[in-house]
């Protein structure tokens, strides 16, 4: 049984997931959760289909007994996160991720400080889940990144798809206030709330109710 049962990070038939807005409502549900954030791929959604999805998730919100925000996983792209201001202004937060494949972590690291001022962002999506293909980046590199998050009030996720970021990285985010996130990224209602990973490494890191960015909810 998860000590603080949340899930920021699901996707449904809006976007590549399988599932549609109600059966991850129903699997959050089932699994205990107290928050479910639904969160499907920017480039899916254009303005009639946003309208619905945001009317959809807070229809089935209301009907669930458990708080269900409306997110968005937007691409983080040389010319920056591909969610307008008109998308973020009708949603309750933006994750902002790498797709991208790329070469160097130099490379991902400077679109991820793309994400870390960019005022529509409120979390970065599985931070460094390309390290082990790419290479790692240095200590210095990771704690520039840190602190532009510091300065800017974004968050991280803890990715239990990707199992990112590592605990060491999780504790610098407690020590230095950012908040964090619990993310299944599931894109089949039976993954949502299988969290247990990014629970594990959030408590191992020292973390409280306190660190996370939607405490009011739990």
């Amino acid at each position: 049984m998860l000590e603080f049962p949340h899930d920021t990070h699901t996707h449904t038939e809006y976007s590549d997931g399988v599932g549609s807005i109600p059966d991850n409502v129903a699997a959050a549900e089932e699994k205990g959760l107290r928050l479910l954030g639904i969160t499907d791929h920017s480039h899916y959604l254009g303005p009639k289909s946003l309208r619905r999805y945001v009317a959809d998730i807070k229809r089935w919100g209301k009907e669930s007994d458990i708080t269900v925000l409306a997110g968005i996983e937007g691409n983080i792209i040389p010319s920056g996160v591909d969610v307008p201001d008109w998308v973020a202004e009708k949603l309750d937060y933006v994750i902002a991720s790498v797709h991208e494949w790329l070469e160097t972590p130099e490379e991902y690291l400077e679109l991820v400080k793309l994400a870390l001022v960019d005022d529509n962002v409120d979390v970065i999506g599985h931070f460094g889940a390309s390290f082990q293909y790419i290479g790692f980046p240095s200590v210095e590199e990771v704690r520039e990144v840190l602190e532009l998050a510091e300065e800017n009030g974004k968050a991280f996720e803890i990715s239990s798809r990707y199992h990112v970021p590592d605990v060491e990285f999780v504790a610098e985010c407690i020590k230095r206030g950012i908040k964090l996130t619990f993310a299944s990224d599931a894109h089949f209602p039976a993954k949502v709330g299988i969290v247990g990973w990014s629970e594990k490494v959030f408590k191992n890191a020292g973390g409280r109710k306190e660190d996370l960015l939607f405490e009011e909810f739990l």
